[in-house]
């Protein structure tokens, strides 16, 4: 599935409850908004739902974060494609999968998350943000694009039900 129609695919996801509400006329009632954000996939549900992330899916697995990243919330996930993983130099991804270096891969998943919902209308008034990892991610804005330290961000706003995933062409690491 490409990038598109994982857009369009989180888009009709996330406007389904919102369309069902609707006609059901539940407007302004906040125990049934409550319900309609549970309806909502989690950010590892989006992205286990794509195969556009299936490598970070394994990465987070490998971490153990998927609880995490399933829980309450809110995150901000900035999320690399595959093919940003693969972009990284030959053998990377393997060295950070092995189970004797899962605290750098922790280090280097947590550092692709913010706590709290960052939506690209914030992100675009930040020239930082401070990671679950403790770092901070450098931002900048040019001609309207956003980057994220050395990423650009290619898709922005996919809502889930604990936080909002933004897509990036790179995969960001830490400062040693």
């Amino acid at each position: 599935m490409n990038l598109k129609k994982l857009v369009a695919a989180v888009a009709v996801t996330a406007m389904l409850p919102v369309a069902i509400n609707a006609v059901a006329g539940h407007h302004g009632d906040h125990d049934k908004m409550a319900k309609h954000d549970m309806m909502k996939p989690t950010i590892v549900e989006i992205a286990a739902s794509n195969d556009d992330f299936s490598t970070l899916v394994a990465a987070v697995k490998a971490a153990d974060l998927a609880d995490v990243l399933q829980g309450e919330g809110p995150y901000t996930v900035f999320a690399p494609t595959n093919e940003a993983f693969a972009a990284l130099p030959d053998g990377t991804v393997d060295m950070l999968l092995k189970p004797e270096n899962k605290d750098k891969l922790v280090e280097v998943l947590t550092y692709h998350v913010v706590a709290g919902e960052v939506y690209a209308k914030d992100v675009v008034a930040l020239d930082s943000a401070t990671t679950v990892q403790g770092g901070d991610v450098k931002i900048t804005t040019h001609d309207g694009k956003v980057m994220v330290d050395n990423a650009h961000v290619v898709s922005t706003d996919i809502a889930a039900s604990n936080g909002v995933i933004h897509v990036i062409d790179a995969v960001i690491l830490p400062q040693s």
